[in-house]
């Protein structure tokens, strides 16, 4: 089974989000048996909680279902378990590096909008404190559907 982890920094906004837009778009492929998906923060802070209301709110909008997706911390045996670790912007990507074990996984670190090369932006904004949940869901969207179509042709799906 294929794991795609995302990543941001408490686990409430950007990352759930694009957890149950991406496992929305697996479910809809017929791949929920060969791809499993999840979230985490870098940081414990909201531990346990549901995503915040701004991405409940406009993943609800969408008919994206979210159930399930409860806020933890990243562990290092997140790289061995997960194939691809997306991360939501540059402090993610640097802190899951520096966090990573030494030892081999199979997991590469990348930014969510490395899947938009047409987009200027290379960083996801964090609604949490822009509150900008519409253009968040836009990008998730792009680089969710982008994704799934790169994981299909090379794990040949």
């Amino acid at each position: 089974m294929i794991g795609v982890l995302f990543v941001c920094l408490g686990n409430i906004c950007r990352s759930p989000m694009a957890e149950a837009v991406f496992r929305n778009k697996v479910q809809q492929a017929g791949l929920a048996a060969s791809i499993r998906t999840d979230s985490a923060g870098t940081g414990d802070w909201h531990a346990g909680e549901k995503p915040h209301h701004g991405t409940r709110g406009i993943l609800d909008r969408y008919g994206v279902d979210y159930s399930g997706i409860r806020a933890r911390q990243v562990k290092r045996d997140d790289f061995a378990d997960f194939h691809y670790v997306i991360a939501m912007d540059d402090s993610n990507v640097r802190h899951l590096q520096a966090f990573a074990p030494d030892s081999a996984s199979h997991a590469a670190v990348r930014r969510l909008l490395d899947f938009a090369p047409a987009r200027k932006e290379r960083n996801v904004p964090d609604p949490y404190y822009t509150g900008n949940f519409d253009e968040v869901y836009e990008m998730v969207e792009e680089c969710c559907t982008n994704l799934l179509a790169l994981i299909c042709e090379r794990e040949g799906l």
